[in-house]
């Protein structure tokens, strides 16, 4: 079987990708992440992604292309519901990519992390999936986190603090502020 895995960034591939492989699947990877802010940050995931995939000699696509604005399109007075258009935009792109390169399935990193909304991700799949005609690859990537995390830490990866998007990053910073301006008060 071949699947196309959708790539947000090294760490998040390491477990995903032992678990694939350990089934035998021919996996190919896409990078491909409109959502990522700053420009620099964009860079650090792409380099560790193309780090991982020289290391473990995995054969990965990549969109280069900093995609800021078509981002911030898609979004931009829809924050609320942010998360599903970015899933959504990640996702479509990698169902189409897939197709033309006939792969079995697709399948996505996003699914590792804690921090994403996993039941969305897995719809928005899903109904992808039964549009475009072509196997979406269910797994619950999570039970690895920490496996993961230990994995990218040995192979020195960049690991990120926020999941990308200038939102989350905002969050981030906007929290320690709280937590500080709290614990000064």
């Amino acid at each position: 079987m071949s699947v196309l895995l959708h790539i947000c960034c090294g760490p998040c591939t390491t477990y995903p990708l032992e678990v694939l492989k350990g089934e035998g699947i021919q996996v190919h990877g896409y990078f491909y992440n409109p959502n990522i802010h700053p420009y620099l940050e964009f860079r650090k995931r792409l380099e560790s992604v193309e780090q991982l995939a020289s290391r473990i000699n995995l054969p990965v696509d990549y969109c280069r292309e900093y995609g800021l604005r078509y981002y911030l399109r898609q979004v931009v007075f829809n924050e609320e519901g942010r998360c599903g258009l970015c899933y959504d935009m990640r996702l479509r792109e990698v169902v189409v990519k897939a197709k033309k390169m006939r792969a079995d399935a697709f399948t996505s990193t996003l699914l590792y992390s804690r921090y994403q909304n996993h039941d969305l991700i897995r719809r928005k799949a899903e109904d992808l999936a039964e549009e475009h005609k072509i196997s979406f690859l269910y797994y619950d990537f999570r039970q690895g986190w920490q496996q993961g995390i230990d994995m990218s830490r040995e192979m020195n990866l960049y690991r990120q603090s926020y999941c990308g998007c200038i939102y989350s990053e905002q969050e981030r910073y906007d929290k320690h502020f709280r937590k500080n301006k709290s614990d000064a008060g």
